[in-house]
């Protein structure tokens, strides 16, 4: 059974940074693509950031590049999303998910996700 449970969310100020962790179960980072999404309040959830499988290629949205790093800890099996310089329109719940390509991912879809970890930046 594929687990994924993330952590690491908080209220923090803009232009703070912070570090999200998904710990994986039941499947290796290393072997599937992984990726963070997010949902914002009233809106639906998109895709933000993957990695792909094998490789160390990764994907970012418009909205994050520059500021989010995608990472993955084999030893621990664990993803993070580093997130510098947040902005309150950065707000939603965080998810992460895993599929077996990062297209999928970058779809929006995913076959395993996450409870979700909420980020607060207030304006």
């Amino acid at each position: 059974q594929v687990r994924l449970v993330e952590s690491g969310g908080g209220l923090v100020q803009a232009g703070a940074s912070l570090r999200l962790s998904c710990a994986v179960s039941g499947r290796t980072v290393g072997g599937y693509a992984m990726g963070w999404f997010r949902q914002a309040p009233g809106k639906e959830r998109e895709f933000i950031a993957a990695i792909t499988r094998f490789s160390d290629s990764t994907y970012y949205a418009d909205s994050v590049k520059g500021r989010f790093v995608i990472s993955r800890d084999y030893a621990k099996n664990t993803l993070f999303l580093q997130m510098n310089s947040l902005k309150p329109e950065d707000t939603a719940v965080y998810y992460c998910g895993t599929s077996d390509t990062s297209i999928t991912l970058r779809r929006g879809e995913a076959d395993y996700w996450g409870q979700g970890t909420q980020v607060t930046v207030p304006s």
